[in-house]
């Protein structure tokens, strides 16, 4: 800017500029706020004006137009609040895209979803007597994984839906459980009683409310009930207890140490009748594979669980208990969430020290078939649970 010009423009400002020159001043200003204005749309900013050019703005000899430079701050406002919401909104996709992704290699890699679902299905097996729940998972896009499932009791010969379970995984990490369950509970929750040595009539707990309640039921129906013995028995034992009953075994109660050897035992440590069969127990009889596309296809596998003598395989049955308390062991942060009463490596190295002796069992049947446990001396106590209609298919002998 040369030093005429500065001498017109403070003349202008003043006031005391000629009509010609003010007029060449006026259009030089008005071409100068058409170049920042300009300048400003392509910044994307306003400037701050100095004290120079806000005197010349707000001079005698000014012309003012505050309604185009509100509109040209307006929209440079508009335009950064928009920008900054588009970059919000894209860090949040590319965040959700990438977290979908981790999650997934995260759960899939090993298959370790799988082995978790084993894990929580397994703890609730062996703690919750005759109580299984099938459990399905469902990967989130933040790092985590929900599973959920029905909870299951056989009675009779009925599978009833008695719950739902769910928990969820923040990278592996058990965070949070719960059981909703869908029925009040008839039982107390007493569920075994420890034997002990040179255990008299007198000193039994009294189970002959027990025996009443059955004793009143209909002929036609079902029962559960949970049995404790008057001594130990081995899983063979046991099971040949019951070959000419009309009864199912359903769970079986072990000993695993101090913690149970209590007269009345509400947190119970057992395995179901039928064995918990893991992915590695399973033997694959048909495998084949599918080609989808250059680079990739899909494997199917046809597997079937090893087979159990209905009366016998006591040594498999006890085999497979200990797997499974190992397994919880591997995965002891997930097992202390599902089961945080039982210490696990206490009650291994007992049942491995002193082998699997059972103290008690769940059984179901026709109730005219349970009043007949109450002749059988090795029976000491009996406590029913649930009692539904008739649904039974007679057991062969």
């Amino acid at each position: 800017m040369s030093e005429e010009f500065k001498e017109k423009l403070r003349r202008y400002g003043e006031g005391t500029l000629a009509d010609e020159d003010r007029d060449e001043v006026e259009r030089e200003l008005e071409k100068m706020e058409a170049y920042q204005a300009y300048l400003d749309e392509l910044m994307g900013e306003e400037k701050p004006a100095s004290d120079e050019e806000k005197s010349i703005k707000f001079g005698k000899g000014k012309r003012n137009r505050p309604g185009k430079e509100k509109k040209i701050i307006r929209r440079g406002k508009w335009k950064a609040r928009i920008s900054n919401t588009l970059t919000v909104i894209s860090a949040f996709l590319i965040f959700l895209i990438v977290s979908s992704i981790i999650t997934a290699v995260f759960y899939g890699t090993g298959e370790r979803g799988e082995t978790y679902r084993d894990v929580v299905s397994s703890a609730i097996a062996v703690s919750q007597p005759n109580t299984i729940v099938h459990l399905s998972s469902d990967s989130g896009p933040f790092f985590s994984m929900n599973l959920q499932g029905e909870i299951i009791k056989q009675i009779g010969d009925a599978r009833i839906n008695v719950g739902d379970y769910s928990m969820k995984f923040l990278l592996g990490w058990p965070r949070i459980y719960s059981y909703s369950w869908t029925y009040e509970r008839s039982g107390t929750g007493n569920y075994f009683i420890y034997p002990t040595e040179n255990q008299s009539a007198e000193n039994r707990m009294d189970d002959s409310s027990e025996w009443e309640k059955l004793e009143k039921l209909p002929e036609g129906t079902v029962g559960e009930a949970y049995l404790s013995f008057e001594q130990f028995f081995t899983t063979d034992e046991l099971l040949k207890k019951f070959q000419h009953k009309n009864l199912e075994l359903l769970w079986f109660a072990a000993d695993t140490g101090p913690r149970t050897q209590e007269p009345v035992i509400n947190d119970p440590l057992g395995f179901p009748s039928t064995p918990i069969w893991h992915a590695d127990d399973m033997k694959v009889t048909q495998e084949s594979k599918k080609k989808w596309g250059w680079f990739g296809g899909v494997t199917s596998r046809t597997s079937v669980s090893p087979s159990v003598d209905s009366y016998g395989d006591g040594e498999l049955r006890n085999a497979n208990f200990l797997k499974t308390l190992h397994l919880m062991q591997e995965h002891k942060s997930i097992a202390n969430k599902v089961i945080p009463f039982i210490d696990l490596d206490d009650s291994i190295s007992y049942l491995e020290k002193n082998g699997v002796r059972l103290y008690g069992a769940v059984v179901t049947g026709p109730v005219k078939e349970l009043l007949k446990l109450k002749e059988e001396k090795w029976v000491s106590n009996i406590h029913v649970e649930e009692v539904r209609l008739w649904n039974w298919r007679d057991r062969e002998n």
